[in-house]
Formats: structure tokens, C-alpha cells, sequence
């Protein structure tokens, strides 16, 4: 017979009976603010950011994707079909609890997630961490909890096998902190079974998709443990839920990286055999204490069962009786205090009881021994209010509103305020007592010896009230979890309400009549259940009286050790409930209770004594103590002094009566006091001594120093030769040879790109002998160029990318142009014109290259239309008067060499206006609203890009364009450095205008070639049509996020028009159509609320209000504008006849020109104001 240690542990709300019930999980979905995986079938979340990094393996690591797949990576996973039918391991990190081919959405269930810090989760974590690994002190700081909530599989890759189910539900929780990180994996026991499949080679040969379950590394540079599998050939997946490593049924732990030493291996739990009514796991705090048990286990046994990674392995025995158990610990005979103390209040003792110890309050206070409060004293109240509720067709949502009270316990009387609480739901939640009657129960005035709810829950508990209103059925629903007790002896607590209410007029009263009810109690959980009236009076007057059914319960943890003692049942005498609402503030309840017998009226001795009905003249911090009829005494509760009609507080800390110890600090409060440890001092196991914290044990020092623990401190000092101050300890450095010309200029970049962490810029690539390598390339976009021994860049070498490179050993080979068919067409129709056409014949317009020109004439004519780029007519575009149609050119012209790659070349530091000139994105900075054209520069150059329409996004610092010649939609973050990214590359013909709604984080934007508006996210997905019909040239959109609308122009010769609608392209409307002629710009003055464009063929700058009246001319001789601007009084707008930029300012309405390098018409124009930066 050996001992060994059972770790007895009050987890919450799953029970080690049997298995986890899938309520039993960490919260989760969007009440909890969990973000939700878009539904699909190979879907991966953004990049969850995490401020607190977590540890894999040696890696840490504060960025992490969620996959549809069921895992978790380090990395952007790449495409389903490269990783579902290969066995670990795999090419990149997985985390993964299920992984197989999962689908979300359209009835097949939801992905949840989000990183979570609160105290609830963080010590629920820690405890089922401490329970899995014997022994270990951890506790989390942080965690990421992923749910794949009722989600099924692809039915037509996986669900081929006749061993195979539907999945249900499963979870993972990544616990960490400063050192080290934990995974959970849930597998919840459900009516439906978890995919059941044949893990062997059979099957995997059939093609099906292959689960896995457990950890891949991702690198494989490291051979210690490429991966960690918790399957082996021939078992199945339904043991996940019917074994674990822990003692649980479905509940799997492993200890997955630490950064304390090197970690090689994954570790998994290793508690291989139940314990019988381990409890429960609360959202609280729990004993963490050991029982010593005889075991029949024989000393040599060998422990390595419960280390095995095979979950068939683990498949749990029957469990014990707990009577056994208790047995077992009774014969033992153990005193438990000792080691449960701690978990008592420091005003309260521990008891040892024949099965286990309790913790029970000292003479003078009340509760139920966790958390005791001096009798007497005024108890403050401090929460949270959530929810949301609907008032008729009104709906009203409640966000953390502040809920403040306290409690004169020796009167049983309760005040609660509750604000800010908006005006619609105000005036209806007077009638919803059970928002504060609890608080009445909790504190009642205690008759003939019967405890009210503090003597029996403490500060820890749950209520749930289900209200159902008459006539018309409304329900709201009530959920409270009260915290424990802060520092400030406040207890704290959050209530959540939702449903609908009936509705009460603005300005009515309610009264609420005096009431009894019977609460029964069990052990774990008090209920009643009541028919409530209410009245409620009309400021005219008029009175009406209404009911609702209440249901409720109080769940609570009960020391099952010490005898119940409760009454079964027990009356609540509501004497006095106040209910006022001040409109758009505040919401205030008043309450009186007394606890006492069920049945008819009480004693008359007790009934008239003032001590029992509250009706004394004791100080509120003092105790009534009931004597002869109605005679009574007064007494200071403790820690206060005084006549007990006024009492006054001891300040033990001046006065030398506190109990704290050495290196602690006294703080006195309303009745007593506390002790908190200096700085470099933690509190011993009894909470009330406080010892040296060893920082070396935390490894704070750098990995490169030794560490010396002081009393309250520690030192940290660099190995000999390294040179630092502890934290931070740089190696000796070694002489370097002098640098080639290459290796200078590779690391003069990187140490100025060094600031701009995950930005790719060029970085030139040097050989073995520090030269530069013939061919360079620009990061992993794919341009590809060849350079000569100096660095420069040789013509003609260029590449893009998915071409093959050129062979940079050789010189460029000169390739003889073809003729084009513009040029081929124009030889033909000289040879048909003889060689002599005349004015009025037609010629194709070609340029240099052999395109054709954008616009075609008819010879000297004013008859003009726009093409192609195979030189066919654009419906629409057809003019006969002098102003030619502005057609574009897809085309886009030779790029300046001077600059060598596409990244932005410089950061704007203030407002500045932001142009396109075909291939090239300028920067001209304001000096206030004057362009400074000596400080103008290239910001971006695109090799065969026309950018057209651009629009900049404020809160990212983000730019967005469209590229008529490359047919994508782009954007890119104005950093130095910073690399443009497509994020629309197909479906896309002539893009034009584009538009950010920065309030919504939506895109929109014209497709003069497919006749269409669409929108999309920022990122390009979830793509949809907006509309797509009645439109021939539309060119400009703007987008007016505050009242939700959409404009754009149509230059359709034929009838042109600026039209609106709403995002979501409903409610289309003609704005203008009367006078306009070529509207190509358009903006949003938001000073006065006006919509203003330029028309090229009117000539004109108008504005008009957005309701289509008060229309007026600002300007009317502008020469060819093509986009607009609109900042701080000017007008900013690109002109074609000009080939610069024109501002006007609104007040002088003085024009003055700035014209950039002549190279192209200018496009697409937007500014950069003074607030973004």
C-alpha cells in the first residue's frame, strides 16, 4: 500500500461523473464578444491580434488565424487541398483539435472566437491547468477560446464512409502567461456522437479526408518533435469524447511551450482515472488543496498508462462510489484546515467535519464563511447592467450601465441606482422589480433566527428570473453573477436583460404594493416562483393595475461538509418597494425585506420590537439588540466606537491595531482594515504574511546575465564580456572585415527599414564575396530585374511576375515590333485613299507604341468617339459638338526608370493632395491649402498601371485605387517602405471611381466597361453588384457614410446624369440631368452639406443640396476637369486642357494652377487632411 494525493478541486459548472455536457464549455458566441468566421468551406479568420503573446514550442508568437478546418495556426494556412489528406507533418504550425473538412453556415453551424482577459475564464483555465498537471502553480494572464459550434462535415469529400457521423460541437482554449501556454481541448458530450471515423491507412488510401488531432510544429529545421498526434493506427475519433487525460470525460490538456527552457516536446495531462463529485466548475476561484487517501495501487505499478498519448488508452473506468471516497478520507482521519484556511475570510474560521472542512464566520459578522461582513455596517453594492430590450417596436440596448447601492442591514433595507439608462427603456423597466429584489433578499432583516440570502450564498452566486407579463405575453429574461468582493469590501456583480417589456407612458408612476413570498431551499439552489402586481399611474391621473408571473432561481456552492441547517422553506416580507425614473438618467429602487417563518403573522413581542420591523434609532453602523417588549439597545458594530446612536471608525492602522506583519501596508476601511504587501512581497499562504517574491525564479533577467534575489528586490548583471544592464545583455563583438559597396548599401536599408517591422521593401542581394548578385529581385512580389556590377538596373531585363526570368549572363536580345493593327488598319486605308485622304475621310488615330488613341475623329471633324484597346466604339461616347469625350487610355506609358521598384518612397507628414498620372501616384504637401510644388515627389510608380479614381481612408492611414490598365483594384498604407497589395483582381473591365466608407469599412466603385457599381469589405471580399442596369458611362462615385447614401455620375452623350441611391443600392434616384453634358467629378462638401461636380463640357463647377433643390453655379469658365477635391474652403481638381491641378478657393473664388512633370493626363485626385496625421 503506498499513499497517494487525489487533487480535490471545486471546479464549475462540468461534473466528473461522467463527461462534458456541451453547456458546460467556456462561453461563447456573440453575447460574449466573440468574432464569427465568415461560413464556408476552406474559410480563415483575419489576423487575431493578440496584446499578450502565447508561446508554441520555443516560438512565441502574438498573431493567430482560425481556419473553418477546426485548428488553429501561427501563420495564413495555405489552401484545404495541400494539408486534408496528408498525416502530420505538415509545412506549416497547426493547433488542432479537429482538423478535418469542415463546412460552416447555410444550417451547418458557426465558428466563434476571441481573446479573452476576464477573471472568470482566466481562473477557471488555471484551475483544470493545475488540476491536469499535478503540482504545478499555474495561472493564466490571458486566453483565446475557438469554438466550432454545430458545425457538420463536407459531405460530399468526407461523409463517404460508413463508419462516419455528423460533428456537433468541440472547443479550444490557448491559456498562457508571461512564461508558459497550455492547450484545452473540449469534446462535448452531445445526442449526436463526434465523427466516429476509422483513423487507419485503409481509409486514408480510399482519399478520404484525413482528421487530426493535436500539435504540428511547422518547423522543420528542428527533428525534437516535428508534431504531437493523439491518434494512432485503428482508432477512432469518438474516443475523444468518451476519454481524456485529465479524469474528465472530453477534456484534454497538454502543456504545448514555455520560454523558462528549452521545450522539445509537447506534454500532455496525465491524470488518468476519475475522482468521483469533484464538483463543479464555477466562474469563481476554488479550494486548490490536497487529501490523502489510501490507494490499493501497488508501489511498482507503473505509471506510463497514464502518459500515453492514445486517447483508447485513456478510456476511463467505472468510477467509484463517493461514498467510498468519503470512507476512505473519514478512516484516514486528515485535518484539512490547515491547508483550507486560505480559502476562508480572514473574518472567518475553518472547520473540520468527518468529510472535509468548512469555512464558517466569527462572532459579530455574517455570511457564509468565504466572504464575511461585520453585522451592522452599511454594505455597498457596485455592478454592471447589459442587455437588450424591446419597448413595443423600440429597441433599447444596454451597454455596461453603471449600477450603484447600498444596503442598511440592520433595517433590511436596500437602495439601487441605476444610470445612464436611455428614455425608451426607462420608464418600462420600473415594473421589473427583480432587478433589485434579490439584493432585498440578500440583505432582509433576519426574523426569529432565520439567515437571509448573504448568511447563506456570500457574495458568490447566480440568479436566472424568467418574467412573463399579462395580457399580451411578453417575457424577460434576468441573469446575475455575482463576483465576490472587491478590496473595498464593495460586492460586485453583472446583470444581463433581455426580452420584451410592456410598454409605460413617459412621465407615469409605478407603485408597487407590499408582498410576500415563499423561497424554498435545497443545498445548491434557492427558487420561488410568485404572481407580482404592480400599478401604474398616468400623469393625467388615470390608474391601471398589471401582473407578471415570476420564475427565479439562486444557484450557489454550498460546503457540503457542515450539516444543512436551512429551513426548507422561507418567507421573503417585501414591506416597502420604491421604484422612480428620472427621464434620461437615472433609475432608482428603494426596498425593505425581513426574513422569517412561512405562515401567518409573527409573535406579537417580535412583531413590535423596532429592532425586528427596522423602526430604531441605532446608527446605520451600529447593532440593535432587541430586549423586554419594546425596549433595545444599541452596540457599534465592530471596528466602529461610539453610544451606538452614533458610532464613529476605528482607524486600526493609526491606532496600532491592525494584524498586518512586516513588509505590509495597513489601509484602513469603514470598519476594519486591510493589509497589502510592499512591492517585491506576495502573501504567504495564510494571507496574512507576506514574503519575499524570488524574481529569479521568474527569469525577468536576459537569458546572457545571472540573477541575485534581494528582500523585496532582485539584481540583474550581464555574463564577463557581455555588456548591458541585465535585461538586456549584447555578446562581445568580434571585428568585422570592411564591407563591399553592396553590403553597405543592403545594410543602410535595413537598418532604415528597421522602424517599419513587417513591411517589404527592396533590400538589394549581395554574393558570397559581398558583390551584387546579377540578378535582383523585389521580396516575394516577383519583380525580377538584372543589374551590373555597380547596382544599376540594365533595360530591358525587367520581369513580372509568374514569367521566366531573363538570363541576366547575356545582354537583352533586341525583338524587331510587329505592326499593330492600328497601324496595320491605317496602311490599309491609306492604300484605299490612294495615299491622299482627305479632311473629313477617317484615319485611325495610333500612337508611338501602335495603340490605338484612346479618341477617334472623323479626319478634321468634330465628330469624335472613344475606343478600346482593339479600336471598337464605346456606346455612349459618340460627340458632335467641339468638346471631345474624355476617354481613357488603357495604355499605360513608359515608366520614369529613375525609379526602380513599386513600394511608397516617403511617409506624408501633413496635409497634402494626392494625384494619378497614369502610372505614377504624386505627393504634393499643403502649406495649410497652397500646394508647395517645389516639395512635390513620386509616391508610388506602377509599371503598365493606369490608376484612375482614388479615395483615402483616414483611420488606417490607407490609400485605394483603381487600375484601368492592369483591371485590379489596389491599395496600400502610406509608410515608407510599405508594398501596394491587389484586392480585386478579377471580374473587372474599366474600373473608374472608387469610394471609402469609413464609418461602414465598405468599397465602392464604377465599371464604366461592364455598366455597373459594386461594393465590397476593405479587404475585397464579400463582392456583390449593387446595380447594373440603366447605366452607359459612369465615372465618378462618392460615398456619404453619415446619412448613408451613394452618388456617381453617368457622361452618357446621349443623356447624361448624376444619380443617388442608398448603400445598398436601394431608393435610386435622378438627382440632375437638365444642363449637364460631360459630369466627370463629383464631391461632398460637408461644411454646408452640398453635393458640387465639374462638368468638362459645360464648363461649369455646380452644387446642389442632396434633396436636389437650391442648385447654383460656383464657377462656369473651367477648362477640361476631370476629378475633384474638396478641403478646408477649396476646391482641388485635375484638368485635361491644363494637364495640372486648378484650386479654387470658395471664398475669394481666385483660381491659381500648379502643373506637375507633363507626362499624361492627370486622373484620379483626393487630400490628405491636416486630422489623419
Amino acid at each position: 500500500m503506498k499513499n497517494c494525493w487525489v487533487f480535490a478541486l471545486l471546479f464549475t459548472n462540468v461534473y466528473f461523473t461522467n463527461a462534458i455536457q456541451k453547456d458546460k464549455l467556456f462561453p461563447f458566441g456573440l453575447s460574449e464578444g466573440d468574432s464569427v468566421l465568415q461560413e464556408g468551406d476552406d474559410e480563415v479568420s483575419e489576423a487575431l491580434k493578440l496584446k499578450k503573446p502565447l508561446q508554441f514550442y520555443e516560438v512565441q508568437f502574438n498573431i493567430l488565424y482560425v481556419a473553418t478546418n477546426g485548428f488553429l495556426s501561427l501563420q495564413l494556412p495555405p489552401e484545404e487541398r495541400q494539408y486534408l489528406r496528408t498525416m502530420f507533418p505538415l509545412s506549416f504550425s497547426v493547433i488542432a483539435p479537429f482538423l478535418t473538412d469542415i463546412r460552416s453556415g447555410h444550417g451547418k453551424g458557426s465558428v466563434f472566437y476571441r481573446v479573452e482577459e476576464s477573471l472568470d475564464v482566466l481562473n477557471r483555465a488555471s484551475i483544470m491547468v493545475q488540476h491536469g498537471f499535478t503540482g504545478s502553480t499555474f495561472k493564466s494572464s490571458h486566453t483565446v477560446i475557438a469554438t466550432w459550434d454545430n458545425i457538420a462535415c463536407e459531405e460530399d469529400k468526407l461523409l463517404q464512409s460508413p463508419f462516419m457521423h455528423c460533428v456537433s460541437s468541440f472547443q479550444v482554449v490557448l491559456a498562457g502567461n508571461k512564461s508558459d501556454t497550455y492547450a484545452l481541448f473540449l469534446y462535448p458530450e452531445d445526442e449526436r456522437q463526434m465523427l466516429n471515423i476509422s483513423h487507419n491507412y485503409t481509409n486514408m488510401a480510399k482519399g478520404y479526408a484525413k482528421p487530426q488531432v493535436g500539435f504540428n510544429r511547422g518547423d522543420t529545421s528542428n527533428t525534437e518533435e516535428l508534431f504531437y498526434s493523439l491518434f494512432g493506427s485503428g482508432e477512432t475519433t469518438n474516443n475523444l469524447q468518451k476519454a481524456g487525460n485529465t479524469g474528465v470525460n472530453g477534456l484534454w490538456i497538454f502543456h504545448i511551450g514555455t520560454s523558462r527552457f528549452p521545450f522539445k516536446k509537447v506534454v500532455p495531462a496525465s491524470v488518468s482515472k476519475p475522482v468521483d463529485s469533484m464538483g463543479s466548475l464555477r466562474k469563481t476561484t476554488d479550494e486548490d488543496f490536497y487529501i490523502t487517501v489510501e490507494s490499493n495501487t501497488p508501489a511498482d505499478k507503473s505509471t506510463s498508462e497514464a502518459q500515453m498519448d492514445i486517447p483508447a488508452s485513456l478510456v476511463q473506468q467505472p468510477l467509484k462510489p463517493n461514498q467510498e471516497l468519503l470512507h476512505a478520507i473519514s478512516n484516514n482521519g486528515t485535518k484539512m484546515c490547515g491547508l483550507h484556511l486560505k480559502f476562508c475570510s480572514q473574518d472567518g474560521y475553518c472547520t473540520d467535519y468527518p468529510t472535509g472542512p468548512c469555512c464558517h464566520c466569527r462572532s459579530g459578522y455574517y455570511g457564509n464563511g468565504r466572504q464575511c461582513l461585520p453585522m451592522g455596517i452599511s454594505q455597498p453594492l457596485s455592478g454592471k447592467l447589459s442587455g437588450r430590450v424591446s419597448v413595443g417596436d423600440t429597441k433599447a440596448q444596454l451597454n455596461n450601465v453603471d449600477i450603484h447601492g447600498f444596503a442598511v442591514v440592520g433595517e433590511g433595507r436596500v437602495y439601487i441606482s441605476i444610470s445612464p439608462v436611455p428614455t425608451q427603456a426607462g420608464w418600462a423597466l420600473m415594473a421589473v422589480g427583480p432587478l433589485v429584489s434579490i439584493f432585498g433578499w440578500l440583505f432582509a432583516l433576519e426574523l426569529q433566527n432565520h439567515p437571509n440570502g448573504f448568511s447563506i450564498t456570500g457574495a458568490e452566486f447566480s440568479q436566472w428570473a424568467e418574467l412573463v407579463f399579462s395580457p399580451q405575453g411578453q417575457r424577460v429574461t434576468i441573469i446575475q453573477e455575482a463576483q465576490g468582493m472587491d478590496s473595498f469590501n464593495h460586492l460586485n456583480f453583472d446583470i444581463r436583460i433581455n426580452g420584451d417589456l410592456p410598454t409605460i407612458p413617459s412621465g407615469a408612476k409605478v407603485h408597487i404594493l407590499p408582498y410576500k413570498e415563499t423561497y424554498q431551499y435545497n443545498q445548491t439552489v434557492v427558487t420561488s416562483s410568485s404572481l407580482r402586481e404592480y400599478m401604474v399611474v398616468s400623469e393625467n391621473g388615470g390608474s391601471e393595475t398589471f401582473s407578471y408571473l415570476l420564475h427565479q432561481n439562486m444557484s450557489f456552492r454550498n460546503c457540503e461538509h457542515s450539516p444543512w441547517t436551512i429551513p426548507d422553506f422561507q418567507q421573503v416580507n417585501v414591506e416597502y418597494l420604491m421604484v422612480m425614473f428620472t427621464e434620461g438618467t437615472t433609475l432608482r429602487f428603494a426596498i425593505t425585506n425581513q426574513v422569517g417563518p412561512v405562515g401567518g403573522e409573527l409573535p406579537g413581542l417580535v412583531e413590535l420590537n423596532p429592532c425586528s420591523t427596522g423602526k430604531h434609532h441605532c446608527d446605520p453602523m451600529a447593532l440593535c439588540l432587541p430586549g423586554d417588549g419594546t425596549q433595545y439597545h444599541c452596540q457599534c458594530a465592530m471596528g466602529f466606537q461610539g453610544d451606538g446612536r452614533n458610532c464613529y471608525d476605528v482607524d486600526e492602522c493609526a491606532e496600532g491595531l491592525s494584524s498586518c506583519g512586516p513588509h505590509s501596508e495597513c489601509v484602513n476601511m469603514p470598519g476594519g482594515h486591510h493589509c497589502h504587501c510592499e512591492s517585491g512581497f506576495e502573501f504567504d499562504l495564510d494571507l496574512h504574511v507576506c514574503v519575499d517574491i524570488d524574481e529569479c525564479f521568474l527569469q525577468l533577467c536576459h537569458p546572457f546575465a545571472s540573477c541575485s534575489n534581494t528582500q523585496g528586490s532582485f539584481h540583474c548583471q550581464c555574463w564577463p564580456e557581455y555588456k548591458g544592464d541585465g535585461f538586456l545583455c549584447q555578446p562581445p563583438q568580434k571585428p568585422k572585415p570592411p564591407l563591399t559597396v553592396c553590403q553597405q548599401h543592403r545594410d543602410s536599408l535595413q537598418e532604415s527599414l528597421s522602424i517599419y517591422q513587417g513591411l517589404e521593401a527592396f533590400i538589394p542581394q549581395c554574393d558570397e564575396k559581398g558583390q551584387y548578385k546579377p540578378l535582383q529581385c523585389l521580396g516575394t512580389t516577383g519583380h525580377c530585374w538584372c543589374v551590373d556590377s555597380r547596382g544599376q538596373e540594365r533595360l530591358g531585363t525587367r520581369t513580372m511576375p509568374g514569367t521566366v526570368h531573363a538570363n541576366c549572363d547575356q545582354p537583352a536580345a533586341l525583338v524587331p515590333r510587329v505592326e499593330t493593327v492600328c497601324e496595320r488598319w491605317r496602311l490599309s486605308l491609306m492604300s484605299h485613299y490612294n495615299g491622299q485622304p482627305s479632311s473629313q475621310d477617317y484615319m485611325p488615330l495610333c500612337d508611338t507604341h501602335g495603340n490605338f488613341l484612346p479618341v477617334q475623329c472623323y479626319g478634321n471633324s468634330s465628330f469624335c468617339w472613344c475606343v478600346d484597346q482593339q479600336g471598337v466604339e464605346i456606346i455612349g461616347t459618340r460627340s458632335y459638338d467641339d468638346v471631345k469625350p474624355p476617354c481613357i487610355s488603357g495604355d499605360a506609358p513608359p515608366l520614369n526608370n529613375a525609379l526602380m521598384y513599386p513600394v511608397i518612397s516617403s511617409s506624408p507628414s501633413g496635409p497634402a493632395i494626392l494625384y494619378a498620372q497614369a502610372s505614377q501616384i504624386g505627393v504634393i504637401p499643403l502649406d495649410e491649402t497652397d500646394p508647395v510644388q517645389e516639395k512635390s515627389t513620386v509616391l508610388l510608380a506602377l509599371k503598365d498601371s493606369v490608376v484612375i479614381g482614388m479615395d483615402y481612408d483616414c483611420r488606417e492611414n490607407m490609400l485605394y485605387w483603381t487600375d484601368f490598365g492592369r483591371h485590379t483594384i489596389n491599395r496600400v498604407v502610406l509608410v515608407f517602405g510599405s508594398e501596394p497589395e491587389a484586392i480585386v483582381s478579377q471580374g473587372l473591365v474599366q474600373p473608374e471611381g472608387i469610394a471609402v466608407d469609413t464609418v461602414h469599412r465598405k468599397l465602392f466603385w464604377v465599371d464604366s466597361g461592364k455598366d455597373r457599381i459594386e461594393t465590397s469589405g476593405l479587404d475585397g471580399r464579400n463582392r456583390k453588384v449593387l446595380i447594373d442596369s440603366d447605366l452607359v458611362n459612369p465615372r465618378a462615385i462618392i460615398v456619404d457614410a453619415k446619412s448613408g447614401t451613394l452618388y456617381w455620375t453617368d457622361w452618357n452623350r446621349d443623356a447624361s446624369k448624376i444619380e443617388s441611391s442608398s448603400l445598398e443600392g436601394h431608393k435610386r434616384k435622378v438627382l440632375v440631368q437638365v444642363g449637364l453634358m460631360l459630369p466627370n467629378a463629383l464631391t461632398l462638401d460637408f461644411t454646408t452639406n452640398q453635393l458640387c461636380w465639374a462638368d468638362a463640357g459645360s464648363k461649369k463647377l455646380e452644387c446642389i443640396s442632396p434633396d436636389g433643390t437650391q442648385r447654383h453655379v460656383f464657377q462656369d469658365a473651367l477648362d477640361y476637369p476631370f476629378s475633384l477635391a474638396i478641403y478646408n474652403s477649396h476646391f482641388y481638381y485635375t484638368d485635361w486642357e491644363r494637364d495640372g491641378i486648378l484650386v479654387i478657393d470658395q471664398i475669394t473664388r481666385k483660381n491659381t494652377a500648379y502643373v506637375p512633370i507633363q507626362q499624361s493626363h492627370l486622373y484620379g485626385i483626393t487630400v490628405i487632411p491636416s486630422q489623419c496625421l
